[in-house]
């Protein structure tokens, strides 16, 4: 009998960002996210547990960059980092090829929120649709931030979008 393994817990995601004080203005202030720690500069240097793990990860010469930690409603960590040597261009939307290419945050209130996004400088990338119209009273919606990560919002749970016995 093969062991099954238990589901982990999902802890943060990281997002790139070209303006570290914009971003957690947007992230706040529309998605109500809290911000738990920053901004702060993390610099190269060998002397820090933080600064040779960031070695690690992002090699040498990158000399210094901006983070802060925010958080969701239900605990989930966002990292945005600012980096001086990052392009401040939008992210190619390619879904078709192997990597993330979105996230998604549920609220209720999607056409509120998909709202609050547009006008403060995002984007709404497709209608908001019925995810299983006449079945499950479930919606969903694609998006931009400001700087162009897509992202998606979906009216209820993962579970219960997904489940087979919800709303039957």
């Amino acid at each position: 009998m093969t062991k099954q393994a238990y589901p982990k817990a999902f802890s943060h995601i990281g997002i790139t960002v070209p303006d570290l004080d914009q971003a957690i203005q947007f992230y706040q202030g529309v998605m109500g996210w809290y911000l738990l720690m920053g901004p702060e500069t993390v610099t190269e240097e060998n002397e820090t547990a933080i600064g040779k793990m960031c070695i690690d990860v992002f090699g040498t010469g990158w000399k210094n960059f901006r983070i802060a930690h925010l958080a969701t409603s239900d605990g989930i960590g966002v990292e945005l980092f600012e980096f001086k040597e990052a392009k401040n261009t939008r992210p190619d939307f390619q879904p078709f090829k192997t990597g993330l290419f979105h996230f998604c945050v549920q609220d209720p209130n999607i056409e509120e929120l998909t709202k609050q996004i547009v006008e403060a400088g995002g984007k709404q990338r497709m209608p908001i649709r019925e995810y299983y119209p006449g079945e499950k009273p479930f919606k969903m919606v694609y998006v931009e931030d400001p700087f162009g990560v897509v992202f998606e919002i979906y009216t209820h749970s993962y579970e219960l979008t997904y489940s087979s016995g919800a709303y039957k």
